[in-house]
């Protein structure tokens, strides 16, 4: 779906201000965040790129999106039995009094049934959140880290311990991920996902010293399987209890280790300085961050994903310029990352504002994930919300159901997002946001949360007083805020003739259709 392109320029020279119009400041919007109303764009257009990044990444001097009052989410429900309790399953058990491991067992499940409320109850609370945060690009950081750091409730089956991973993903958000790297080994949701909490000296487990290296910081084929090994042995002993991070000094093995380069009686911390050190990590995550906000990585024809592939020399002669800018690019990225000991509001402040983000090639080049597409839609469009229920569910079915990844991976993301049934997701979940219809009827509440989308000309009417009312000028209008870049004569045309075919007055109606005849085109699955 993105479109083929030259390779973009390798400048990460900062955009000038003369260039930085509303085309910029809407690609800003979408990639750093959700997208924005055509008021937050022309805000920021009229800023300038240096004092509109620095709105988006300075979250710290925005106030804070209220977080779920201490009573929202149970800390409890899954909370180990106590000692009493022990006592009591311990004596059934060798009573055999069944009358009482069935009370033990209805009481187990009746737990886990309340968990599983409470981790829907959070995905409908963390969607509502990405939409009215005013800080989007920490939101959708966290959303990045989730994706990276990817651990799933089918696994862990506790939804608390994924509400503070959550939360350390946002507090390191834009911060430091040398940090958060020396938190994901403390994390119990993440121990639990990767069978870390019960790894002991005398049978290690290399789960999280693998996915440590391969997926969270250096890359496969950075390491060697001495690293895994010795890697392993340096995270036994840290487990949890109930909420909290346990080291175990008796399960953790003292002895000398060799990983990465470093050599010593090495515990976790001393495991995860080892990768900090390798430069390998800063590429490896710059070129995360870099699919993330800017574009994939080029495909030869009969490659996949990102690689190269090998298409022939056709093929590579295409791709071949476009790799070696986008890696020219990493490695500038890479460097700012090192110099700025791992802080990452460095690294993202050079991007956003620098000439290669802003490339054409670049812009309208990413696939919307589901989060993308139904948070963006909400952000920039001013639909009602609805009913977060069926978002969320609506988004397991496009593939992104939060806090429940495919694997330790996360998700491909990029082209893995389309498909017949994702694209039939898609326009339905539009058009409900749109209007309330449903697949099988109207939502109830559509009759009261009736969208009326003619604020979004706002701006139109203030700078061409009476453009709002005439329907070529009112279609060019939106689809240069709803798809940017320059539609098709054709889209533009069967836009007019809908408008003009319903008496050629602009109403809420009329709007409304016009903006779901948009999101059913292909270019706006594109941001």
């Amino acid at each position: 779906m993105p479109r083929e392109s030259q390779a973009p320029t390798t400048s990460l020279k900062p955009i000038a201000k003369a260039d930085f119009g509303y085309e910029q400041a809407r690609h800003l919007l979408w990639r750093a965040g959700f997208g924005g109303t055509p008021e937050q764009i022309r805000t920021l257009a009229d800023w300038g790129p240096e004092k509109a990044v620095d709105h988006l990444l300075n979250v710290e001097e925005i106030e804070s999106y209220p977080d779920p009052k201490a009573d929202e989410f149970e800390d409890g429900i899954m909370r180990p039995l106590s000692e009493e309790e022990r006592r009591q399953l311990r004596l059934a058990q060798r009573n055999q009094d069944e009358d009482v491991l069935a009370r033990f067992r209805l009481e187990q499940q009746r737990r886990q049934g309340q968990d599983r409320e409470q981790i829907r109850a959070m995905q409908r609370w963390w969607l509502r959140r990405m939409i009215e945060t005013p800080k989007p690009l920490e939101e959708k950081m966290t959303l990045f880290w989730h994706g990276h750091f990817a651990t799933s409730y089918r696994t862990i089956e506790n939804s608390y311990h994924l509400y503070l991973q959550n939360a350390m993903f946002r507090k390191h958000a834009v911060g430091d991920f040398g940090q958060l790297l020396f938190s994901i080994i403390r994390d119990p949701a993440m121990l639990k996902y990767l069978d870390n909490d019960e790894s002991r000296k005398e049978h290690p487990n290399e789960n999280l010293a693998r996915e440590l290296m391969e997926l969270f910081s250096l890359g496969e084929g950075a390491y060697t399987e001495r690293d895994i090994k010795d890697g392993a042995r340096a995270l036994t002993g840290y487990t949890f209890v109930f909420n909290d991070f346990v080291f175990r000094e008796e399960w953790h093995d003292n002895g000398d280790k060799h990983i990465l380069g470093r050599s010593g009686n090495l515990d976790g911390d001393g495991f995860v300085r080892a990768i900090l050190e390798r430069r390998a990590c800063a590429e490896f995550i710059c070129a995360k961050l870099y699919r993330y906000f800017v574009n994939e990585l080029p495909e030869a024809p009969g490659g996949s994903g990102g690689t190269m592939g090998s298409g022939g020399s056709g093929g590579r002669d295409r791709v071949e310029p476009q790799r070696r800018a986008i890696v020219s690019v990493v490695q500038q990225l890479a460097g700012t990352f090192l110099q700025a000991k791992y802080q990452l509001k460095p690294v993202l402040r050079r991007l956003f504002l620098s000439e290669h983000f802003y490339d054409p090639a670049n812009m309208q080049a990413q696939i919307k994930s589901p989060a993308q597409l139904i948070v963006g839609a909400v952000r920039s469009l001013g639909t009602p919300v609805r009913d977060l229920g069926i978002l969320a569910d609506a988004m397991d079915l496009m593939g992104q159901n939060l806090f429940f990844p495919p694997n330790v991976a996360g998700w491909a993301g990029g082209r893995a997002w389309i498909n017949t049934s994702t694209l039939y997701v898609r326009q339905n979940i539009m058009n409900f946001l749109l209007t309330g219809k449903t697949p099988r009827g109207f939502d109830p509440l559509a009759s009261l949360e009736k969208y009326d989308p003619t604020a979004l000309l706002a701006n139109l009417a203030q700078s061409n007083p009476g453009a709002e009312k005439d329907p070529a000028r009112v279609v060019d209008y939106v689809l240069r805020f709803a798809l940017g870049g320059e539609p098709s004569a054709a889209r533009r045309e069967t836009l007019v003739s809908f408008l003009n075919e319903h008496g050629g007055r602009i109403t809420p109606d009329s709007l409304t259709g016009v903006l779901a005849l948009i999101t059913a085109m292909p270019e706006y699955q594109l941001c």
